[in-house]
């Protein structure tokens, strides 16, 4: 083997290593969205009033960015994934808005 096939293999391997998360940090993630999950539902069954939508598309947001972070691997990975996942979140709920928008949602 070669001197540099060893040391990509090494530097693969610390790479691998420094990412890794452990089983309890993901059954805690995911237990964090089930419960953000739960407080979405709950819009459904609790008059907020006017804090209906902020409120939602804040739960989104928070599950999204956690989400693309640890599951995707997103918070290990370089800045220009970030900029684009995040980027396309505030393309999303801006389309969003805007279709609500369109259909009146925001008149009462």
């Amino acid at each position: 083997m070669n001197t540099t096939t060893e040391h990509a293999t090494e530097h693969d391997h610390a790479d691998a290593h420094d990412h890794a998360m452990t089983d309890a940090k993901y059954i805690r993630i995911a237990l964090i969205l089930a419960a953000i999950t739960a407080l979405e539902v709950s819009t459904y069954y609790v008059d907020f009033g006017p804090l209906f939508l902020p409120s939602l598309l804040i739960m989104m947001v928070i599950k999204f960015v956690m989400v693309v972070s640890y599951f995707m691997h997103l918070k290990f990975d370089s800045k220009v994934f970030s900029l684009m996942f995040y980027t396309g979140l505030g393309l999303a709920v801006s389309v969003y808005a805007v279709a609500l928008a369109t259909f009146k949602f925001f008149i009462s």
